[in-house]
């Protein structure tokens, strides 16, 4: 058999056996294991380190939710399901998964009660200003492009990112509940277990894992199935450079120590189809505070690639993978903050022609460009990108100045979206779009709701969303 399988056959004696066996403690398996348990099932939650969090205690906490939940509807904001799904199927790549973005947009409204319910607490207050986590303990922010063209002629924008009553990084508040209800509901969690294969019955249904402890091999029996939650692969410099070469110059890899991609080559052992492996999440946040969207951006030939108002993940993904990493923000003297984040100013100059030598640009290319926006930012306009007016202002004031957004000088921050296939019910899928017996995913182990031009949120949201989804129909088949 290939690296990562096991034959049942080659099984004397199991050492646990279990119903469900999910692999990975992050929010993806706390989310199975805890609705597993809810449906009366037996559940082991197998977790490399020693104990759970994983790469959503490190994260921001931010779940992307809509439809009208309770907070949106306590901050004064009017959402629907129809709105959430059309801005989804418009932002989340070329080719959006329908079904899956469907169940999710009807779903986001219990959902966040079961958060609430897993005692995650969440303030009736909306913060301005910030994509993502904001400075507060605020609980509703813009965490995607929801307000910028062309989403807010295709829906109705709203706030959907849903973040828990702590100031800045709320990962570790929202692991910190959800670990503790895994553990309330009865979920047998073992921690320092490294799964190293699926185990398969002839009939290639997967019936359970083995795995490493301190060295010694152990055996779990999974009657109803495992659910894969070990996360993705941005650690795994062998496969970013097969898939997203690219990501290999970012400063940042948001990652706990499992995102190795050992989840996602687990199910494809045992003959899982992968989707979106070249998709990535890149964040360029160097417009935060917001002020700096008033900012023009630019590559190496001076021009403008992108309307500076989007969310910032936009800005990241369209500088790294469509200008090499390769980009600035021209400010003046009136618009300049410093950033939240990228701090290096890489030129300055008390004119546009001296600004574009100190950058190297082609000559009169900056110039161009400044005059075309200076014209129409005057008249509240942007022909070109549609930015918002409210971020439009003629950049006439020096001295004039570069931010640096190189991937050498600014934090560029990513992990990958790409992972095994499933479908709405989270059953892993072969490459003829077959289910796999017994064998689950979510989170970033299979591909979600996110197929690239992510929004804050949606890895939480869907993967705490579809860990459900796996660990009640896990549950049934045991």
């Amino acid at each position: 058999m290939p690296s990562g399988l096991r034959s049942e056959r080659e099984i004397s004696n199991w050492d646990l056996s279990t119903d469900v066996c999910v692999v990975g403690l992050g929010a993806a398996g706390a989310a199975a294991a805890i609705d597993a348990r809810g449906a009366g099932a037996d559940v082991v939650v197998l977790e490399r380190a020693s104990g759970g969090g994983g790469t959503s205690a490190l994260s921001g906490g931010v779940l992307y939710l809509g439809g009208g939940t309770s907070l949106q509807t306590a901050c004064g904001f009017e959402d629907s399901e129809e709105d959430m799904y059309r801005y989804l199927m418009a932002s989340v790549g070329a080719v959006p998964d329908e079904p899956k973005i469907r169940r999710y947009c009807e779903g986001s409204v219990e959902h966040f009660e079961w958060v609430k319910a897993q005692g995650v607490p969440y303030k009736e207050t909306y913060y301005e200003g910030i994509s993502g986590e904001p400075p507060t303990d605020d609980g509703l922010v813009f965490s995607g492009a929801e307000q910028t063209k062309p989403f807010c002629e295709i829906a109705r924008p709203a706030p959907r990112g849903h973040v828990g009553m702590h100031p800045h990084q709320t990962g570790p508040l929202l692991m910190k509940h959800l670990c503790a209800s895994t553990e309330r509901s009865g979920a047998c969690v073992e921690g320092d277990h490294r799964v190293t294969a699926l185990v398969v019955d002839d009939d290639a249904a997967v019936v359970g894992v083995v795995a490493e402890q301190f060295g010694s091999e152990r055996t779990v029996r999974a009657r109803g199935g495992v659910v894969l939650t070990t996360g993705g692969f941005v650690l795994n410099d062998e496969m970013l450079r097969q898939y997203i070469p690219r990501a290999l110059d970012c400063k940042l890899r948001v990652a706990g120590d499992g995102d190795d991609g050992s989840g996602i080559r687990l199910g494809v052992a045992a003959g899982a189809a992968t989707l979106h492996m070249e998709k990535a999440s890149i964040s360029l946040p160097v417009t935060q505070p917001w002020g700096l969207k008033r900012g023009v951006m630019v590559n190496r030939h001076g021009q403008r690639f992108i309307n500076e108002d989007t969310y910032y993940g936009r800005l990241g993904e369209r500088a790294l993978f469509h200008e090499g990493g390769r980009a600035w923000l021209i400010v003046d003297d009136e618009v300049f903050q410093e950033p939240d984040y990228c701090k290096e100013v890489a030129a300055v100059g008390e004119s546009l022609a001296e600004l574009e030598r100190e950058l190297s640009l082609p000559p009169g290319s900056l110039e161009a460009t400044l005059g075309v926006y200076n014209r129409h930012a005057a008249n509240g306009e942007d022909p070109v990108f549609e930015k918002q007016g409210k971020y439009l202002k003629p950049l006439t004031t020096p001295p004039y100045g570069a931010i640096d957004c190189t991937t050498e000088n600014c934090l560029y921050a990513a992990f990958t979206l790409g992972g095994l296939v499933t479908d709405v019910e989270a059953r892993v899928l072969d490459p003829e779009g077959a289910a796999i017996p017994g064998l689950f995913a979510a989170g970033r182990s299979s591909a979600g709701v996110c197929a690239g031009d992510y929004s804050s949120g949606l890895s939480l949201g869907d993967a705490t969303f579809f860990g459900r989804v796996a660990g009640r129909l896990a549950a049934r088949g045991r």
